[in-house]
């Protein structure tokens, strides 16, 4: 997948996630940082509950629009922090306070915050 194809996906990615009432979501470009992606996205869910929905959805979702599946899954029981790897956009759904706790936005750039415009 080319960078603009990553790009269109992590876009769709950001909508997906704000059409599910994900909250606090932000995409980073990483790709002049690290070979393992070119988008990270990072969102909050309000329950552990909601984690882990949010990411059975999203791999539905990038299954069906994208025929694109997951290449590994991390923590989606737990429902505290999971991270899904679509190869070039890696998507991370924290809860509230594990999102506090790690705070990768520190550590990879505050990058773009998605705000729908519908």
């Amino acid at each position: 997948m080319e960078t603009n194809e990553s790009l269109k996906l992590a876009e769709a990615i950001c909508k997906f996630l704000s059409d599910k009432k994900a909250q606090d979501i932000v995409k980073i470009y990483v790709a002049d940082k690290t070979i393992i992606a070119d988008y990270f996205i990072i969102a909050s869910g309000r329950s552990t509950t909601q984690v882990h929905a949010l990411c059975d959805n999203l791999e539905e979702f990038c299954s069906k629009k994208f025929l694109l599946d997951v290449r590994r899954r991390e923590g989606v029981q737990e429902g505290r922090w999971a991270c899904l790897d679509f190869g070039e956009v890696i998507v991370h759904i924290f809860d509230d306070e594990q999102r506090l706790f790690y705070h990768l936005e520190r550590l990879w750039g505050e990058g773009e915050k998605y705000i729908d415009e519908e």
